[in-house]
């Protein structure tokens, strides 16, 4: 066995525990517990424990980034990653039968692989095509698998049952984990997860100011934002009904 394929195995057995430990928590909800958050002790305790890695580790490393980086390396960093994700969306697009989005996808990944220095310029966006953003998690929502409870995840924050799942997939989706090379590949994972990060570090100053209790807010607003995404979906005849949902970028305002 591969030592890759090793990794993968070690991830799998690591969220199917996580998801064991979330299941057996919800023995310790009470009866004022929210419909939509059956699990919330567990999941508090996740969320306390990734508030803590992001206030030690990765909001200094973060901010060290953005401070040090210029802009337009930063910029282009983003690009490069939303660049991969093209790929996979255009996979994901395909899979719910929405051609005009797939073939979108796959352009926009065609043109700016070539010609944009392997995604770091964004010249589809330049040209007027527009991203879908898409994953297997939005695949399962859109044949009818219900988003079942919310949880929490360790470092990866806000998801639910149907997601996390879907998150399962989109790693061996994910052209980063295709790499051989170990250090380079680890590189580019800690790389996405700081600029990541530090592009949200104003959105995060200001939920720090304005959430009285900040694990419900976050709770409230990944799950509403899921849901008008299922309503979108619903009013465009896409999707089999309730549970189902579509991730769109702010590129598209069809």
């Amino acid at each position: 066995m591969s030592k890759r394929h090793r990794g993968r195995v070690i991830a799998l057995k690591g969220a199917g525990l996580a998801m064991s430990m979330a299941l057996l928590s919800a023995c310790a909800t009470g009866p004022d517990a929210n419909p939509r958050d059956p699990l919330e002790p567990f999941n508090r305790g996740v969320y306390k424990f990734n508030d803590a890695v992001d206030e030690a580790v990765l909001k200094p490393v973060a901010t060290a980034y953005q401070q040090v980086t210029p802009s337009p390396v930063r910029t282009g960093v983003g690009n490069f990653f939303s660049n991969l994700g093209d790929l996979w969306s255009s996979v994901n697009a395909g899979l719910q039968l929405r051609p005009r989005e797939a073939t979108e996808n796959l352009m926009r990944f065609s043109v700016n692989t070539v010609f944009g220095l392997a995604g770091v310029l964004d010249i589809a966006s330049e040209m007027g095509i527009p991203r879908t953003r898409l994953d297997f998690g939005h695949t399962l929502g859109r044949w009818g698998a219900p988003a079942g409870p919310y949880l929490v995840l360790p470092i990866l924050g806000p998801s639910s049952v149907r997601d996390t799942t879907g998150l399962l997939v989109d790693v061996q989706g994910d052209l980063t984990s295709g790499i051989d090379h170990i250090p380079t590949r680890n590189s580019l994972y800690a790389l996405r997860v700081v600029d990541t990060r530090a592009s949200l570090l104003r959105a995060s100053s200001v939920l720090e100011g304005a959430a009285l209790d900040k694990y419900s807010f976050t709770r409230d607003l990944y799950l509403n934002r899921r849901q008008s995404q299922v309503d979108d979906m619903i009013d465009k005849g896409i999707g089999l009904g309730d549970g189902q949902d579509a991730g769109k970028d702010t590129n598209r305002n069809d």
